[in-house]
């Protein structure tokens, strides 16, 4: 593979994240309509990991953006966001720990 065959995909790679988030939303739509007499999850880190998608899919508009010229943000704030989502898919880590411990523990 060439070089330009990389930098082709590196170019269009925030635009298919973007068409597969799609689908991820869709799930997360039907996840949280579903009533709560058939809900037999618990959704808290659930609506955290919603909030981790959300930041997701505003990094990746602000990447095909700046891609597109047509805002000049600093590449480094993708970096916040990222730090951001992690600390936001910890957080839902421990608190359905804590809910295991809780209800099975």
């Amino acid at each position: 593979m060439t070089a330009e065959f990389w930098l082709a995909l590196g170019r269009v790679a925030p635009v298919y994240n973007l068409a597969l988030v799609i689908a991820v939303v869709y799930l997360f739509f039907k996840l949280f309509t579903t009533p709560p007499v058939f809900r037999t999850i618990y959704v808290a880190p659930w609506k955290f990991m919603f909030f981790a998608l959300c930041i997701f899919i505003l990094e990746e508009l602000i990447t095909v953006l700046r891609q597109a010229n047509l805002v000049s943000i600093p590449l480094h704030i993708n970096g916040f966001f990222e730090l951001i989502i992690i600390s936001i898919f910890l957080y839902a880590l421990l608190l359905q720990k804590e809910h295991v411990t809780e209800k099975y523990g």
